[in-house]
């Protein structure tokens, strides 16, 4: 259920001065457990690891594996606290799940045949709307991305949530609320440019007439 695998220490020394310690004497990242029916617990891992794993942006929205001192945790990311202005992580929180954890994440959005699409081709560009969505589903059927198939998009259309096929288990959060909440992903349209000049185009024949 996880290919990212990381490895944590328990961390009994809290507090900010001691977490500032950690990042700058020790290149450690303080975060916390929390979740499932065990109690909360402090721990710390390796920030370059964690920067590593950061490269892949199915790390935001994959079950992880924590090895804390030999005790395997399965968690979700749940939040990721850095640094304003420097290239420092300050501090992260992972929610323990099982397999059948119904979890509520955002997922990225990948869009298929965005420059062969239809509305492309009649002179279009695409307008990305959303990139992620939102979705709630078990654990165990957490997709790293959903994809989006703009290939029959047409010029001056657009593509809703409800029209992107889900995988099996996976929910939109938003389509839960109704039908009001079928938010727009995507959409092709001619650029202002040549809008404008098929209006001056249209006006010039009109006169000429």
């Amino acid at each position: 259920m996880s290919d990212f695998t990381l490895n944590a220490n328990v961390r009994s020394d809290e507090g900010k001065g001691a977490s500032r310690r950690l990042r700058r004497e020790e290149g450690k990242l303080p975060a916390i457990i929390y979740g499932g029916e065990a109690e909360p617990q402090a721990i710390s891992l390796l920030a370059k690891d964690v920067f590593k794993a950061l490269e892949s942006e199915a790390f935001f929205s994959s079950v992880l594996t924590l090895d804390v001192e030999g005790k395997k945790e399965t968690v979700i990311l749940r939040d990721l606290q850095r640094h304003p202005a420097k290239q420092i992580l300050l501090h992260a929180d992972f929610q323990r799940v099982s397999a059948n954890t119904k979890v509520h994440i955002k997922v990225p959005l990948h869009f298929l045949n965005e420059e062969s699409c239809k509305g492309v081709k009649a002179g279009g560009i695409v307008s990305h709307t959303l990139t992620e969505l939102d979705i709630t589903a078990p654990a165990s059927k957490l997709p790293e991305y959903i994809e989006v198939d703009l290939a029959d998009l047409e010029l001056d259309a657009t593509v809703h949530i409800s029209d992107i096929k889900l995988p099996a288990g996976v929910e939109s959060v938003d389509l839960a609320h109704g039908e009001d909440h079928d938010l727009v992903v995507a959409s092709v349209h001619k650029p202002r440019g040549a809008v404008e000049a098929d209006a001056e185009a249209e006006e010039g024949e009109e006169s000429g007439e």
